[in-house]
């Protein structure tokens, strides 16, 4: 066992920055009152609460009225969909949804097909990528909601949202993209994006678990999610997470210092480490589009072994990747955004996600450049595909 650690998994979370816990600490110990308090505990969590609104709106082009704090981007994914689908049930009953969207958006759209809705799931490309034309013939009379990804946490793509919310807008339909992967790694305003609703997680950028938040348009019908108190101008009860909300807002304002800069030298090393993979290992391929792919993702799919192998033999040397192929409930299934690319059944389960981040240097990637190609020789030895 190395006692090197190097961590690639930043797509599946990312530490803490320092600045981002000292912003929080007071809000622990000090200033805890509850925001709905009227006294001056109370109010100064709420100047806290507002502060953070306002920055999250600013940094993403929109109104502080329009953000809604969440415990993250699940439920944040889940106010919007089961929000605007039971906000406007009776105009339509049609969702559109795609392929390769995250469990949190899929399988809530499952949940509302058993309340009586219809759910269109639109295919991609062979780079994850989806056709706009694709999303308008989808569309009905019945077309309450269309919820597209800004870009996919496995394999990167970033979709073309500005060109879908040109055909949405004419119809008067709402459109939400799940922008867990992109905010604060790319620039995102939501007007040049052209959507109604916007998820934001914490824990993305550098910030908390359990705090999100849900951008929703002015004019969008949403019903609340979670009922109970007035919070959240009635529209999500509960307690707001005040250490988590600040914290949120910090790594948000810390991520955009120089956030282009910063997303074209982590391109640059991408970039370099999909170059030397690509040089080191045969039979292997990128999956995702090789340009129109956000910063940090390098998705290999390596032919004649399994991804969960290289992960294990990574994690002993002290390396954290994740595979491409993970298995839901024990199901020996690839990945749906896998299948929806159209790999095959073998090669998708050889599939491996690195994820660079802010802490990552070129001595890291030549590590692991140094020593996967040498793994992935050890396990085709052993393979029973080859021969």
């Amino acid at each position: 066992m190395s006692t090197r650690r190097i961590y690639l998994d930043y797509a599946a979370t990312t530490p803490v920055l320092p600045e981002v816990a000292d912003a929080m600490r007071p809000y622990m110990t000090e200033v805890f009152g509850n925001p709905s308090s009227v006294h001056s505990y109370g109010q100064e969590a709420k100047r806290a609460l507002d502060e953070s609104r306002d920055t999250v709106a600013r940094i993403i082009g929109a109104d502080a009225s329009e953000i809604y704090f969440t415990s993250g981007g699940t439920e944040s994914d889940n106010f919007a969909l089961i929000g605007v689908a039971k906000a406007n049930a009776a105009r339509g009953s049609h969702i559109i949804t795609t392929a390769i969207e995250h469990h949190a958006v899929l399988e809530t759209c499952e949940y509302l097909r058993t309340a009586g809705f219809d759910v269109t799931i639109v295919p991609v490309d062979q780079h994850g990528l989806v056709d706009p034309a694709d999303v308008e013939k989808a569309i009905t009379e019945q077309t309450i909601l269309v919820s597209v990804m800004h870009a996919n946490n496995e394999i990167g793509a970033i979709e073309p949202l500005a060109e879908i919310s040109k055909i949405t807008r004419e119809r008067r339909i709402p459109l939400h993209t799940d922008a867990v992967q992109t905010v604060g790694a790319i620039p995102v305003n939501v007007d040049d994006l052209g959507v109604d609703l916007l998820t934001l997680t914490a824990h993305k950028f550098y910030g908390p678990k359990g705090a999100g938040a849900l951008y929703v348009r002015k004019g969008t019908r949403i019903a609340p999610l979670i009922h109970g108190g007035a919070q959240e101008r009635q529209r999500r009860a509960g307690t707001e997470n005040v250490p988590g909300i600040v914290g949120l807002a910090k790594a948000l304002e810390i991520s955009q210092i120089d956030i282009e800069a910063h997303a074209a030298a982590i391109t640059e090393l991408r970039d370099y480490f999909i170059r030397g993979l690509v040089g080191r290992i045969e039979d292997m391929r990128l999956n995702g589009h090789p340009t129109r792919r956000l910063p940090n993702n390098v998705s290999i799919a390596v032919q004649y072994i399994e991804g969960e192998g290289m992960l294990l033999g990574l994690d002993m040397l002290g390396v954290a990747a994740s595979s491409g192929s993970a298995c839901t409930s024990g199901s020996l299934e690839p990945s749906h955004v896998l299948q929806a690319i159209g790999l095959p059944f073998d090669i998708a389960h050889g599939s491996i996600r690195f994820s660079l981040g802010r802490f990552t240097s070129k001595d890291d990637l030549d590590f692991v450049l140094e020593h996967l190609p040498r793994i992935v020789e050890r396990l085709r030895s052993m393979s029973p595909l080859i021969g």
